[in-house]
């Protein structure tokens, strides 16, 4: 007979309810900070060829015989003034070289803050 009660108890139940859960909290707030450092380190080479050769020659009071050349010898055209004379010779191969070595430093700093309420 105990077996019965029990079966029986078992079988009919009794009805089971729930109650509402609420959270423990009603506002919150949460922050957050990233830092980032880059560091950009550049080489720069640059070469400047010349297959040519280029000769300039200027002056005052300076006479040019025949064309200007490297080994044209010119003279002072009224001696006993001033004079000046200048001349350049640049001849095939490298020009110019130019050579830069840098290193940049980027910091971010990015700072966030999140407010949630229910």
């Amino acid at each position: 007979m105990k077996r019965l009660f029990l079966l029986a108890t078992l079988l009919c139940g009794s009805a089971a309810y729930s109650a509402p859960v609420a959270p423990s909290f009603t506002t919150g707030t949460v922050t957050s900070r990233t830092e980032t450092t880059t560091t950009v380190t550049e080489a720069i080479r640059q070469v400047d060829f010349q297959t040519g050769s280029s000769y300039i020659s200027s002056g005052i009071n300076i006479t040019v015989p025949g064309r200007p050349g490297v080994d044209t010898a010119y003279t002072i055209t009224n001696q006993g003034e001033a004079f000046q004379f200048s001349e350049s010779f640049l001849g095939p191969g490298i020009s110019r070289e130019t050579t830069i070595d840098r290193t940049t430093i980027i910091e971010s700093v990015t700072d966030s803050t999140s407010v949630f309420s229910q």
